[in-house]
């Protein structure tokens, strides 16, 4: 694994070693999960806002869907 330098105010190294250590991780896997659950919350709310305006045809062939689900094979 390639590593780098980057640049953060003590304040803000001295919280990640922290929060790090107080879940049994390095200061990078720390990060990596932080940012891996703000990557998945920006992609729920694009997929929530896509959702919300999606017109009236979208959301009638998903309730057929919905409905074409529920029954399922064995009903």
């Amino acid at each position: 694994m390639d590593s780098s330098t980057i640049k953060v105010p003590v304040e803000l190294r001295d919280r990640i070693n922290r929060d790090a250590r107080e879940h049994g991780l390095t200061a990078a896997g720390l990060i990596e999960a932080l940012l891996d659950g703000y990557e998945r919350r920006r992609r729920m709310e694009a997929f929530g806002r896509a959702f919300r305006n999606a017109d009236a045809a979208y959301s009638d062939e998903f309730r057929s869907w919905d409905v074409a689900v529920e029954d399922g094979p064995d009903a």
